[in-house]
């Protein structure tokens, strides 16, 4: 059986329900947002009971909560010896930035590199989404690339900045944030598979790299891959040092950030792409982000404006945030193009 994990997405291809980024065409007419808008607005009061925010009152604590899945987290090092991180890899490259070809990292996988079993998992399930197993993270996902368009067309600063990019999979965002000379960035995926086979690969072959500029995000074209054994650059140590790699389920990472006893500051800005798909997670990312951001910060959030089959959604996503009334939000660009797909921008309804 021949399984492929897809770096672009086709815009045409058939729906399947079980594959959070494969939505139905409706979505390309032009009365989408008001159908997605509608639905929302149906479904919302029920999505935001789902579990209580900070703070909140008797009454929504004693709302029924939907089944999470609490996976412990746990802090990825940064193995001594970089070469390690990309022996047997296929390094591409995508707008500039390195990434790993996926389809090596499966087949490895299959051969016994992958403790959790992500990928014969989602092989015997036909799915790239398995809730409380795999959540996505070895996908390049659509709305990545809109994001990275957003920072270069709205002059978004990172400079000396302390950046999370939150589901991060391929860590292209904090990359990104990297190249734009953050202080710190900090990555986040739910398996750690994801942060040892595809997110540390990338950062450290990005970091070799150091010196190309991001590019316009046009190009999307696969170009000549680098050499498979790169010489280090002079400032790789320094660059390196400021990320930390982190696998777990969002509040479990909250936790093991805000407890432990390394030096922690909140983050500026917090990135996180296509993270929206499933309802059921809205307050465990909406307390996630309410503590982990600064109380200046942003958070930038890029999504598709609804997700058949799982049933999220930018629209619904914002009508929680108004239901808890932490977070002031606003969609500050919207992708007509093939399925219709927004950036985000959020801020606390108290910053200044």
């Amino acid at each position: 059986m021949a399984f492929r994990f897809n770096f672009f997405i086709d815009e045409n291809e058939s729906n399947d329900p079980d594959n959070h980024d494969k939505v139905d065409s409706q979505l390309c007419s032009p009365k989408h947002k008001q159908e997605a808008t509608e639905k929302s607005k149906q479904t919302a009061d029920a999505i935001a009971g789902s579990s209580p925010r900070l703070g909140t009152d008797k009454q929504q604590d004693e709302t029924p909560k939907k089944k999470f899945y609490f996976k412990a987290a746990k802090e990825h090092n940064i193995p001594e010896d970089l070469s390690k991180i990309l022996e047997n890899k296929v390094m591409e490259t995508v707008s500039d930035l390195c990434y790993v070809n996926t389809s090596v990292v499966e087949i490895m996988c299959l051969d016994g590199a992958d403790r959790e079993g992500i990928v014969s998992k989602s092989v015997s399930s036909h799915s790239d989404l398995i809730p409380g197993v795999y959540e996505g993270g070895l996908k390049i996902w659509e709305c990545t690339f809109d994001l990275i368009d957003y920072f270069s067309e709205a002059e978004i600063q990172f400079t000396n900045k302390t950046v999370l990019d939150l589901g991060c999979g391929a860590g292209l965002l904090g990359i990104t944030a990297l190249r734009g000379k953050a202080e710190k960035v900090h990555f986040q995926d739910y398996n750690s598979t994801v942060i040892d086979e595809i997110t540390l690969p990338n950062v450290v072959a990005n970091c070799i790299k150091a010196g190309n500029r991001m590019g316009s995000g046009d190009d999307r074209k696969t170009s000549k891959p680098p050499s498979k054994k790169p010489r280090k650059a002079e400032r790789l140590p320094d660059v390196l040092t400021k990320c930390r790699f982190f696998s777990g389920e969002w509040s479990e990472v909250s936790r093991l950030l805000l407890s432990s006893n390394k030096p922690f500051s909140k983050y500026d800005v917090i990135l996180t792409s296509e993270t929206i798909y499933n309802p059921d997670y809205y307050s465990a990312l909406h307390d996630t982000l309410a503590q982990l951001l600064n109380k200046n910060g942003r958070v930038y959030l890029a999504s598709k404006s609804l997700y058949f089959g799982v049933g999220g959604g930018i629209y619904l996503f914002e009508e929680f945030i108004e239901e808890r009334k932490v977070f002031r939000s606003s969609i500050v660009k919207t992708i007509d193009k093939g399925l219709q797909r927004c950036i985000m921008e959020m801020t606390f309804k108290d910053s200044s």
